[in-house]
């Protein structure tokens, strides 16, 4: 029996910058099952940003619809919660009569419980981890010693046969083998949604062969180098670029850590190629959407740093892939599209292709018009926000303490160290409003931002001070302003009574 709706596959990598593809000019990024989807039949959208450059506010945003100051979601512990009126798109898809599998990492809901509470809503969830990806041993014997200039850097590298035959069955190869099980088994009234929150090409930097040795290093661009002066930058960069002690690398070191990110990147678009060729072989390919998307980016290398923060917004950080490959009978113009959107606008696009409108105000434009060739313009800016006010403890993450072990040795101490002080504006809560010229961060206890985005690429050079962009900066805030203003809260749907 075909489903009334198609069926949709979301494939969400953790931490894939948008500029790691080879259909988008990338000279050494090898993701051939990608570039072929996008040649044949799909967009592929090269200014796509994210709503906060790290984990779970940026899933809590483009699950929703919502911006993160909407609800507070602007931390890795604040999650979306049914008790409060908050849903998002598996649960109605679910009640719109999909059935739902999620098989892969969380940060969205509470896992305080050992029931979560939107569990409900999903007919299949499988969070299957492995010990060597999320900084286990093998993480911990590449590191070096404490002090050394590899001991932040998350860096493994090539993984030997037994340790890459052991990784290769890991998170991500192993719920892409569930998901294709569920294609394979498929219920025959109803139509599947598979959510596939993977966890590669977040670090630890590492892969295993084929895909280490398939990048050419020769290829690779250098990283950006960091700004002559780090106090035009936010302070925490600065204070990054000190904790993480990477200063010394050489070129030939940065390449090979930006390699086997690529190798990393190609792995996914692999494991991609896998359960594509499962709906193909099941017949049910043309009557699936595909949509592939991370949820932000990675320093990589870029100004000396790697990783990620949750309050700086450069581009390597927040600019994402997104690539949409609609059901068979929805026009579409295969490209690469420059149109400036948003991750709020995938929601939007699934709920628009299926015909719904869920009782809740959504901040997300659907994007088929852009898919189907009709334009190529979206948005007039796009914005993405982090950080968090002096004296917020709460919003601290002090939840990410190892109490088993000293806080130095924590992977992520250099930025955590910092997230936890209130002495200066470390974590300063701040917003960006980039527009495909121009980059504005309004900050809050330190000096704003402003970058040239034509002239400077690498936004190296904070202009704020310069009087002859005042009216730039004037008519970013206002526009910033306005922002707000439209999206400051969401009115419930339903009133009461008097």
């Amino acid at each position: 029996m075909k489903p009334r709706r198609p069926h949709l596959v979301i494939f969400n990598p953790d931490q894939w910058r948008g500029d790691c593809l080879g259909h988008v000019g990338h000279p050494a990024a090898r993701t051939p099952v990608l570039d072929r989807l996008v040649r044949e039949a799909a967009v592929s959208f090269r200014n796509a940003f994210c709503q906060n450059p790290v984990c779970t506010p940026s899933r809590c945003a483009f699950m929703t619809g919502w911006y993160p100051h909407v609800r507070g979601h602007r931390t890795m512990f604040h999650m979306l919660h049914p008790e409060r009126g908050e849903t998002f798109l598996l649960p109605i898809l679910r009640e719109a009569g999909y059935h739902v599998f999620w098989g892969g990492k969380n940060d969205l809901v509470p896992g305080q419980e050992p029931k979560t509470p939107y569990a409900d809503a999903f007919t299949d969830w499988t969070g299957f981890e492995s010990d060597g990806n999320y900084h286990g041993g093998l993480y911990e014997q590449a590191r070096g010693q404490p002090g050394s200039d590899s001991y932040y850097s998350f860096f493994i590298g090539r993984l030997n046969k037994r340790e890459g035959q052991a990784w290769f069955r890991d998170f991500n190869w192993w719920n892409v083998q569930q998901a294709i099980r569920q294609i394979q088994n498929r219920p025959a009234d109803k139509p599947l949604c598979l959510f596939l929150p993977l966890g590669f090409p977040h670090p630890p930097y590492a892969v295993e062969e084929p895909f280490f040795s398939a990048i050419d290093r020769t290829q690779v661009p250098p990283p950006i180098p960091p700004p002559e002066r780090w106090d035009e930058k936010p302070a925490l960069l600065g204070a990054l670029h000190r904790n993480f002690n990477l200063g010394g690398w050489s070129l030939a070191r940065w390449r090979e850590l930006r390699a086997v990110y690529l190798g990393m990147c190609m792995r996914m678009d692999a494991l991609l190629g896998e359960l594509i060729t499962a709906l193909k072989e099941t017949g049910i390919y043309d009557d699936t959407a595909i949509f592939f998307f991370s949820d932000h980016g990675d320093f990589t290398g870029d100004y000396e740093l790697v990783e990620k923060t949750q309050n700086t917004f450069e581009d390597c950080l927040v600019r994402v892939p997104l690539i949409i490959k609609p059901p068979k009978g929805v026009p579409v113009q295969p490209r690469v599209s420059e149109a400036l959107v948003e991750l709020t606008d995938v929601t939007e696009t699934i709920y628009s292709l299926l015909g719904l409108n869920p009782p809740y105000t959504r901040f997300g434009r659907s994007l088929w018009p852009v898919v189907a060739g009709e334009r190529d313009t979206h948005r007039e800016a796009v914005f993405c926000e982090g950080g968090r006010l002096p004296g917020e403890r709460h919003c601290m993450e002090l939840e990410s303490h190892d109490p088993d072990r000293p806080f130095e040795q924590h992977p992520y101490w250099p930025r955590l160290s910092l997230q936890a002080r209130d002495d200066w504006p470390f974590h300063s809560k701040a917003l960006m409003c980039r527009t495909r010229t121009w980059k504005y961060v309004l900050r809050i206890g330190e000096r704003d931002e402003l970058y040239d985005l034509r002239n400077d690429p690498g936004e190296r050079i904070n202009r704020i001070g310069d009087p002859s962009v005042g009216p730039v900066v004037q008519a970013l805030r206002e526009q910033t302003l306005r922002w707000l203003y439209e999206t400051a809260d969401v009115v419930p749907w339903t009133t009461d009574r008097r």
